[in-house]
């Protein structure tokens, strides 16, 4: 199934709850915990994880550390810390608020390490309607792990993101395979995939699309609604990457930001 409702993977602890056995896939999984002062333990396992806050601050213990993240009010409102939990790890998470757990089948392991919010690289990319920003706490330049890339895009009202469609299924110099997850807030919006994998849907908060290959975009946040959404990205080669072709038909849409002004809504919250 391409597109998950909310709640439709709910199984306890779990909000959401996607694998790559779920998926039909090999590496990608996502996760999320809403937690009201209790408690959670769980095994990493296989996979490479991160705790980001959504909403509100935990502490997380795993590898002997403890880790305190502040956290944020909302996905609008701020930058957040993280944390990155390597396989064959136990964890406990304690907090209040939602939590994503963003993961990757992974077979290197690295130390437990926090992630500061005033570190993660934000881009502000795009222009006119099609402004957006890109916090890039795990890309692979900004934070160094095994398999696992992961960021956040924030478009405001009116705007389209993920635009031009792009894809990521074709080893090559400029592309890299990749199995991807969207993980839409706020909200309502739309999500066009085609090319190989077919959807157009409306989402809004707690929603999954999964893109196991063809054309996805673009992420259209419709006016007076802003659109967030968290980008899950794992694949095969050794080398992490993001590497992307666009759709030909609409690539020249890049070549005509130069002359239009960036969304004066951007940033959102402090960065």
């Amino acid at each position: 199934m391409t597109l998950v409702p909310a709640g439709t993977t709910a199984r306890s602890p779990w909000a959401l709850e996607i694998t790559p056995e779920s998926a039909g896939w090999t590496y990608c999984g996502l996760r999320t915990l809403n937690l009201s002062g209790e408690t959670v333990t769980f095994h990493t396992g296989s996979s490479e994880m991160l705790v980001l806050p959504l909403s509100g601050s935990c502490l997380v213990e795993a590898g002997g550390e403890r880790l305190s993240l502040r956290g944020r009010s909302s996905v609008f409102a701020d930058v957040t810390d993280f944390c990155y939990l390597p396989i064959d790890t136990e964890v406990t998470v304690t907090g209040e608020g939602r939590f994503a757990l963003p993961s990757a089948l992974a077979t290197r392991r690295f130390p437990v390490r926090y992630g500061p919010a005033e570190k993660v690289p934000v881009e502000i990319r795009g222009a006119g309607q099609a402004s957006r920003q890109v916090n890039n706490f795990c890309a692979p330049d900004a934070f160094d792990c095994d398999k696992l890339v992961s960021v956040e895009v924030l478009t405001p009202g009116g705007n389209w993101s993920s635009y031009p469609p792009h894809k990521h299924d074709t080893a090559s110099a400029h592309e890299a395979v990749l199995e991807e997850i969207y993980y839409f807030e706020g909200g309502p919006g739309y999500q066009r995939v085609y090319g190989g994998h077919e959807v157009m849907a409306e989402v809004s908060s707690g929603d999954v699309v999964l893109v196991p290959r063809g054309y996805h975009g673009p992420s259209m946040a419709p006016p007076g609604y802003d659109l967030y959404y968290l980008n899950v990205l794992a694949g095969p080669a050794q080398e992490r990457s993001m590497a992307f072709c666009d759709d030909p038909r609409h690539a020249w849409i890049r070549g005509t930001w130069e002359q239009q002004q960036v969304d004066d809504r951007l940033p959102f919250g402090r960065v």
